[in-house]
């Protein structure tokens, strides 16, 4: 048996450019990014936003926090490194995912993007998930049941009470709520760009400080539901800044995230001292 309970990942994409061109612009003569430039430029002129629809993107970028049945991060990885080829990507999740027994797949907004994602790419490179697909199973069973929280975790459908109030701020507000980093310096929006300038690496990196939010907010869910104490949370979360400190030296997002994590602590305090006058307050959790 795996000791891999829960896997909580994230995911970034870039434009499929040829499959844009060949359904958005079959007649013009488009080279793939002029295509995935031109059709983020139209998304931005009908609707304010030039985000993709996810049916015309690939993933580059899955982080994925390995997490004991105690709620221990074990280990952060990203997939096919240093290659990082999306097919590669989709192959090793699913073949992950089967490897340590069908653990719980945890996301935030995972219901509305990275799974579908995950699962059209699955399509496209006919990759067989008969478990993750088990459509012949009883509804509340099948691992795509919105509702199935042993298959996959979706940590704003629980904290929304499944789309009844909008989570305006997301993950980053969650994030901010318990001290924790949060979003800084890059957001998705600017993945397309970076990609197209070579800055692989930094996309990884900022897909691993996303999941590393996951993580402290699907903590605090626990707690949240009676599975933690807050003590126990505590010691975990120190357990991790343990680990993310001894792989600083390899990692420059844990660098970041360290010192981003510190600022937000020491505004936190300010704000406490400010208000109560007492000097001597600390913040709850780490």
């Amino acid at each position: 048996m795996s000791d891999v309970k829960y896997l909580i990942f994230d995911i970034e994409t870039v434009g499929d450019g040829d499959l844009i061109q060949k359904v958005r612009y079959p007649y013009e003569n488009l080279t793939p990014r002029e295509a995935v430039t031109k059709y983020r430029r139209q998304l931005m002129e009908e609707t304010g936003k030039d985000v993709l629809p996810g049916t015309f993107v690939l993933p580059v970028s899955v982080a994925i926090a390995k997490v004991a049945a105690d709620y221990r991060l074990t280990e952060i990885t990203v997939l096919d490194a240093p290659a990082f080829r999306p097919q590669e990507i989709v192959r090793r999740f699913w073949q992950g995912w089967q490897h340590y027994d069908r653990p719980t797949l945890v996301t935030f907004n995972g219901r509305g993007y990275d799974m579908p994602i995950m699962e059209l790419a699955a399509y496209r490179f006919g990759i067989s998930v008969p478990a993750w697909f088990n459509v012949d199973s009883k509804s509340f069973e099948q691992s795509r049941n919105r509702y199935n929280h042993e298959a996959h975790l979706d940590l704003q459908d629980l904290l929304s009470n499944f789309g009844a109030f909008r989570m305006s701020g997301g993950l980053n507000l969650l994030a901010s709520l318990i001290n924790k980093p949060g979003k800084s310096g890059v957001d998705g929006s600017q993945v397309q760009d970076m990609y197209w300038n070579g800055q692989v690496e930094q996309i990884n990196d900022y897909c691993r400080c996303d999941v590393l939010d996951t993580y402290f907010v699907f903590l605090r869910s626990r707690v949240l539901i009676g599975r933690l104490t807050l003590q126990e949370e505590s010691t975990l979360t120190q357990m991790t800044r343990e680990m993310l400190d001894e792989q600083a030296e390899d990692h420059v997002a844990y660098k970041h995230y360290l010192a981003t994590w510190d600022a937000r602590i020491n505004g936190r305090m300010d704000s406490l001292k400010a208000i109560s006058g007492d000097q001597t307050i600390s913040p709850v959790i780490l």
